[in-house]
């Protein structure tokens, strides 16, 4: 029976020529930091980025390695990959995946197809974790008294206009 190995990622990164990710990590029963090159084959500029995080990350030979590394992040280095395939330069390729990951809010969510759709929902989602207080957290207070301001005039909706000739 083989024992069972688990690394703890420090980095993670990619290298362009030849087009590889490459992980920095630490071995938990060793005091050893070691890299992994995983080689980035059969990807174009053309190529699906969440889909070849997922495919890598789900590799049996690097699923253990990667257990600490967010798909969020291996989608990040194939688009950069595959911006420097297009031949954009790193900030180029930087600043479009930003506005991929960024949400609108002016955005109309009704017009996007299921699969845009699906990707803004996963982008909220992880952000809603990320900003979510629990209760392990120093800051955290369970219950939160808000004092609304009674002085101040209460703006009125076009709803309240509406719905009060029915009545």
């Amino acid at each position: 029976a083989r024992t069972v190995m688990t690394y703890t990622a420090r980095k993670c990164g990619i290298c362009l020529q030849p087009p590889s990710i490459v992980l920095i990590y630490k071995e938990d029963s060793k005091d050893k930091t070691r890299q992994r090159i995983m080689p980035v084959r059969n990807f174009s500029k053309f190529s699906d980025c969440s889909m070849a995080a997922e495919q890598l990350k789900n590799n049996p030979r690097h699923k253990a390695y990667l257990e600490g590394v967010s798909l969020r992040q291996l989608r990040k280095l194939y688009s950069l990959l595959k911006g420097h395939l297009g031949g954009e330069s790193l900030a180029e390729s930087l600043e479009k995946f930003q506005q991929e990951e960024t949400i609108d809010p002016e955005e109309d969510m009704n017009k996007l197809d299921d699969k845009e759709l699906a990707k803004r929902k996963s982008i909220m989602d992880e952000l809603f974790e990320k900003n979510r207080k629990k209760k392990d957290d120093p800051d955290f207070v369970y219950d939160i008294e808000v004092d609304f301001p009674q002085d101040e005039q209460l703006e009125s909706c076009g709803w309240d206009m509406e719905s009060g000739e029915g009545i």
